[in-house]
């Protein structure tokens, strides 16, 4: 019996070590803070983007944003951003890069929408 015990406590610190298993669409993540600014594109006889300002908002903190002074949260799994509260609830947003993102339609695939994170070079 005393051989059982510190092998039954070995397995145990081996499972308790070992990392979760996977989330259904991915690990959970969080987007960098700051502020996303969205946009259409434009053609090659007018602007080259059309503001969607709308869709615009700011990562305020870990899974929270601000849009039009309310504030929401947000799941990121994988590369697929869902907001779940919020101005923007329902809206699904495909994470191309860090920074960048692109609107998921009702079929799942990407739109012309993109929403990119303000940078000292872009803003």
């Amino acid at each position: 019996m005393r051989r059982v015990l510190p092998a039954a406590a070995a397995a145990l610190t081996l499972i308790a070590a070992a990392p979760p298993p996977p989330v259904p669409g991915g690990l959970i993540d969080t987007l960098p803070l700051g502020k996303y600014t969205c946009e259409l594109p434009g053609d090659a006889g007018g602007p080259v983007r059309v503001p969607a300002e709308e869709f615009d908002f700011t990562v305020i903190h870990g899974s929270s944003y601000r849009t039009a002074g309310m504030r929401g949260s947000y799941l990121l799994t994988g590369d697929l951003v869902t907001m779940t509260s919020g101005k923007l609830k329902g809206m699904k947003l495909h994470r191309i890069s860090s920074g960048f993102l692109r609107r998921v339609d009702a079929a799942g695939r990407d739109d012309e929408l993109r929403c990119v994170l303000a940078t000292p070079a872009n803003s």
